[in-house]
């Protein structure tokens, strides 16, 4: 399998192309300080994965902003720490402050002048908008929880994008490869519903799933890579170095 068989790359963002872990940690500052023990950053992850997971599947259409600030009511709670709901409203539109990964912006650049570049993500359009001023790519199609009324890794997310490839812009399903770094939201949905999977492991140097749930069974991935520039070399080193 190669690189250059594919049209199209569909992102999950959130974890892939924005360094979520790090906002997370950031905008979760105010509740972590008051809490009465030292939290690992680990720790801090796996809790509001566990808790937004929770979350999504029980307000599947919950705008993504609205339900973070459930969860760091929930996380209040877990910690026991009082929260006003304002303080829990602030940290839903925290998403705009996410950064980046560092290589993100370049590595789309490039990907972009050979692929069609589309998002599957668990968020609402307002927040991505923000996010994608960052990746500096205008992308091919964008396909929110908002829009799909559901949170991956539910099988509909999937059922959507992979219709709407076909409908819009003409990619057939063996014409995707999913790339993501979350193997619980993406890898193990993608891999049942018969897409080809790039891993960008993040997390490489990191123990555990961070701000993931574990997927339980690993899934199997055609492509891996730790880095979104890591990607874009490959393409070109297949390529015979064009750029």
């Amino acid at each position: 399998m190669r690189l250059s068989e594919f049209k199209a790359l569909t992102f999950d963002c959130y974890g892939t192309l924005i360094d979520w872990e790090s906002g997370i940690m950031e905008a979760l500052t105010p509740l972590t300080r008051q809490v009465g023990r030292t939290l690992t950053r680990n720790e801090i992850l796996e809790a509001h994965a566990r808790q937004e997971s929770k979350q999504q599947l029980v307000t599947p259409t919950k705008k993504y902003s609205e339900l973070l600030a459930v969860v760091y009511k929930r996380l209040g709670e877990e910690w026991g720490v009082p929260t006003r709901w304002d303080e829990c409203e602030v940290y839903g539109q925290s998403i705009p402050s996410w950064p980046a990964f560092p290589d993100s912006a370049e590595a789309l650049r490039y990907l972009k002048s050979h692929y069609k570049l589309v998002v599957l993500s668990n968020v609402d359009n307002a927040s991505f908008a923000a996010s994608n001023e960052k990746l500096g790519v205008d992308f091919d199609a964008v396909y929110t929880a908002e829009d799909i009324g559901s949170y991956k890794p539910a099988a509909r997310n999937f059922d959507y994008m992979i219709d709407y490839l076909q409908a819009d812009l003409g990619v057939e399903r063996a014409g995707i490869l999913h790339t993501a770094e979350s193997l619980f939201h993406d890898h193990v949905p993608a891999t049942a519903q018969s897409l080809s999977t790039c891993w960008i492991y993040r997390r490489h140097e990191q123990d555990g799933f961070g701000a993931t749930m574990n997927p339980g069974t690993m899934p199997s991935t055609n492509f891996r890579f730790t880095s979104m520039a890591a990607l874009a070399r490959a393409h070109q080193e297949e390529a015979g170095g064009d750029h």
